[in-house]
């Protein structure tokens, strides 16, 4: 038998501190790292065997095709359809244009993508209009709620591989979730409750603790191919990474309908 092709893991021309952290974990593992210099695949690249990619969604959009990558993420209503026992608020999946008659301050955002601004709108009329997005764009519109603390989760088989504080009332605070964060049994213990259902097998949800009530809630979910690392463990995120955006061909049944959608070409 011959040998497999060593993996290869694909960057964007935009390196961040995350794809630094995650080139030099897929070295240490004998795996090839290329970066991109244009949004362009080189001919030599496309439908190389072993595949990975670290990337925005623009980007992977751009170029996951050629090179032969099956790209997961939630399925666009899984937030809106968990109980407001784990969401802290109301969550509803819609479209851009139902959410434009919006009268009233809501959390607005796509639900896998950065087609406009997640942010809270003070009504639906500061949306962008159907020149800029498309009417049927799914988005999510949710009550507005302040965390006290968030933590990032990277999740690989409904598990914890690898977590991060990264934000403090509203602002940047990194930290590991290890043994020296006061907060480390109660982030797991919710995480173990988050149902696995409208989920792919790697992802990352983000959780918080809520500012009123104190209770914990899940923030939003992520594509893991896209997300940034903060304070987690580099090898455990490219554990996540390396099954959320693999080739096509190895994505077995349990993924297939978490398969991101190829753009639409005009």
């Amino acid at each position: 038998m011959q040998p497999r092709p060593p993996r290869t893991l694909f960057l964007s021309p935009r390196v961040t501190a995350t794809g630094h952290a995650l080139a030099g974990a897929a070295r240490r593992r004998g795996m090839r790292v290329e970066t991109f210099g244009t949004w362009r695949t080189p001919d030599e690249w496309r439908g190389r065997p072993g595949a990975s990619l670290y990337a925005g969604p623009l980007f992977a959009d751009a170029v996951g095709r050629e090179l032969g990558l099956g790209l997961l993420e939630a399925a666009p209503g899984w937030l809106a359809g968990l109980p407001v026992e784990l969401t802290g608020r109301d969550v509803e999946l819609t479209t851009v244009a139902e959410a434009r008659r919006l009268r009233r301050p809501a959390f607005v955002k796509p639900p896998n993508d950065k087609s406009f601004p997640a942010r809270v709108y003070p009504d639906g009329s500061g949306l962008p209009g159907p020149d800029a997005v498309d009417d049927e764009t799914p988005v999510l519109v949710s009550d507005i709620v302040a965390f006290d603390v968030e933590y990032r989760l990277f999740l690989l088989d409904a598990t914890v591989r690898t977590a991060s504080r990264y934000a403090r009332h509203g602002d940047l605070d990194v930290a590991p979730l290890d043994g020296a964060d006061p907060l480390r049994d109660e982030v797991l213990r919710f995480a173990a409750r988050l149902p696995a259902t409208g989920l792919p097998s790697a992802i990352v949800v983000d959780v918080g603790r809520l500012a009123r009530g104190g209770g914990w809630a899940v923030v939003e979910a992520n594509a893991a191919w896209a997300s940034g690392h903060y304070a987690c463990d580099p090898d455990g995120v490219l554990d996540v990474v390396l099954r959320a955006a693999a080739p096509v061909d190895h994505v077995g049944p349990r993924d297939a309908p978490f398969l991101r959608a190829a753009p639409h070409r005009v």
